[in-house]
C-alpha cells in the first residue's frame, strides 16, 4: 500500500478529515473528531497507527511479529502500529483501518453514529 492508496482508504469513509495537528508529514484521520488512524506518510517504511480491540491487538502482534507491533507513542492496549507497505496483504491493512474506523464511531455518541451511512 502507498501513502496516497492509504489516504485514500481513510478518506473513502464517512464524516473522515484529514488533519496534520503534529507536523505536516503527519497525517491525522479522524471522524466525529476522534483520531482513527495517524500515519507518517513520509517515511518508509510506511506505517500506521490504527485503534484495535484489545484482545485482537496481541493476537495480530503474535501473529505478525515486526509488521503489527504495540501503537509508537499510544496506548499499546488499544492501538497498533502497522506497517503498510510492508509484508502484510492490503486486504489486511484495508481490514485493520476499517476496524479502527468502526471502533472510533461506535464510541461516538448515539445522535453523531445516526449521522452517519454506516451501522
Amino acid at each position: 500500500m502507498t501513502p496516497q492508496e492509504l489516504r485514500a482508504f481513510c478518506l473513502s469513509f464517512d464524516a473522515v478529515v484529514e488533519d496534520f495537528p503534529f507536523r505536516p508529514e503527519i497525517s491525522v484521520f479522524k471522524v466525529g473528531g476522534k483520531m482513527f488512524a495517524l500515519s507518517w506518510t513520509d517515511e518508509r517504511p510506511l506505517k500506521v497507527n490504527l485503534k484495535c480491540d484489545p484482545e485482537d491487538a496481541v493476537r495480530l502482534r503474535t501473529e505478525h511479529p515486526g509488521l503489527i507491533a504495540p501503537g509508537y507513542h499510544m496506548n499499546k492496549r488499544h492501538w497498533n502500529t502497522v506497517t503498510a507497505d510492508g509484508g502484510l496483504p492490503d486486504r489486511l491493512v484495508r481490514e485493520l483501518i476499517e476496524d479502527s474506523y468502526d471502533l472510533v464511531v461506535a464510541g461516538l455518541p448515539r445522535a453523531e453514529r445516526l449521522r452517519l451511512d454506516r451501522p
